[in-house]
């Protein structure tokens, strides 16, 4: 496969990913800032936009302006020229998917393309934030399944599922952190594995009991959940292991591979106890290891590796 085509469906995989959790993310917590009476709206904002990789701009006097959900709105959700905002995630879909259009299905380029010229119009910006979500997981859902039911399993599958796969695991920590450093009650569990489409899987692996430690287990370590942290560095393990298919019979050679073996076996055979005691911490680890087995497979797959990549973030 040419390095182009597969680099085009790695970053497609990625991007999808990014604008589909970005809109879960922000769906609740603004939720939350409604639910919410005693929650400081300012810092709030603040830490979701830091551990989204796109702070406030820091004046020269030190100060910064305080953050509003019309600002986290604007940076994460409708700035076109903020890598981290969902408009910039569909475009960035659409130009890859324009890159390998010879590979990418005429049903996937539709989806694609009519999701980034309906961004121009302006018109999600007069309708509530969550109807502008739901419709983004709408799309994201759609190429998602279009890909699944359309690709050949074959390299190019594998990039693309890469892509998706190291994205994931990125995002759901990403959730985690947000949701942990809001503090306070435990409620907020709930609305973070809502968030996940966990849900009702949680409730149905549980018993219908829903437990801060049982919630956060189920989002870090679940082994057959699709967005767990755990699930998805698997994922990405496994893929890497058939893009390899050398046979080797010991050891890791390729530097994703082991980073993201390193990370997946660093949460599973640790008590669970010492993950959440430092969950802010094992977070941000994931977050650096996904940023770097990203340019692992960059340097090793892509003739020429962009910086496609958070700007002000860990990955």
């Amino acid at each position: 496969m040419l390095s182009r085509i597969a680099e085009a469906l790695f970053w497609i995989g990625r991007y999808v990913e990014r604008a589909e959790d970005t809109a879960r993310l922000l769906d609740v917590q603004l939720q939350l800032l409604v639910e919410d009476p005693w929650l400081d709206e300012p810092t709030a904002c603040a830490n979701l936009l830091a551990v989204m990789g796109a702070p406030m701009e820091v004046a020269e006097d030190g100060s910064a302006p305080a953050a509003d959900r019309r600002t986290v709105l604007d940076r994460l959700g409708y700035d076109p020229f903020s890598s981290a905002s969902i408009v910039a995630s569909i475009g960035g879909a659409r130009e890859n998917a324009r890159r390998a259009r010879e590979t990418v299905s005429t049903e996937m380029w539709e989806v694609l393309n009519t999701a980034y010229n309906a961004v121009p119009s302006g018109r999600w910006r007069a309708v509530s934030p969550h109807t502008f979500f739901a419709w983004v997981r709408d799309r994201t859902s759609t190429v998602t399944g279009i890909a699944d039911s359309t690709m050949s399993r074959d390299d190019g599958w594998l990039f693309l599922v890469l892509g998706r796969s190291i994205e994931r695991a990125d995002m759901t920590a990403r959730l985690i952190t947000s949701t942990a450093s809001l503090g306070g009650p435990a409620s907020r569990w709930p609305s973070l594995l809502r968030a996940c489409g966990a849900h009702e899987t949680f409730l149905r692996t549980y018993r219908g009991l829903e437990d801060e430690t049982e919630a956060a287990e189920f989002l870090l370590l679940d082994r057959l959940f699709p967005r767990s942290i755990v699930h998805a560095l698997a994922q990405a393990e496994r893929c890497l292991a058939e893009l390899e298919s050398s046979g080797q019979r010991a050891g890791v050679f390729d530097e994703a591979q082991r980073r993201l073996g390193r990370a997946r076996a660093e949460l599973e055979y640790r008590p669970l106890t010492d993950v959440l005691a430092h969950l802010p911490d094992e977070m941000e680890r994931v977050q650096r290891t996904c940023s770097a087995a990203s340019d692992a497979v960059a340097r090793r797959y892509f003739s020429s590796a962009e910086a496609l990549t958070w700007v002000g973030g860990t990955s």
